[in-house]
């Protein structure tokens, strides 16, 4: 059985292409849902006290689903749309889960 891959961490963009960035997300994120069985959960959100932060988390079944998540044909539009926007940095990182509990 493959364990689940958890993406979670920020980008930061320009706080002018912050908003941009965000609908484009949006939109991904809900294509992403609808389209790909791997994908078990995909939250981008603005961060609060930020004007420049967007925070990640996306759940994927297993590694394989996140890696053909990328060759998907709404992830290449969506690449091409945001390419002018301007990320200032940018902090994500892939956990491999080996065991979850539900939380009381």
């Amino acid at each position: 059985m493959s364990e689940e891959i958890i993406v979670a961490g920020w980008m930061d963009y320009e706080p002018a292409d912050r908003d941009t960035m965000l609908r484009h997300l949006v939109e991904v994120g809900k294509r992403t849902r609808e389209e790909e069985p791997g994908c078990l959960d995909y939250a981008m959100t603005a961060d609060p006290t930020d004007g420049r932060r967007i925070r990640v988390f996306e759940r994927w079944v297993s590694q394989q689903a996140l890696d053909e998540h990328f060759a998907t044909p709404h992830i290449k539009e969506f690449r091409t749309a945001v390419a002018g926007l301007t990320r200032l940095g940018v902090s994500l990182q892939a956990h491999t889960v080996a065991a979850s509990r539900p939380m009381r």
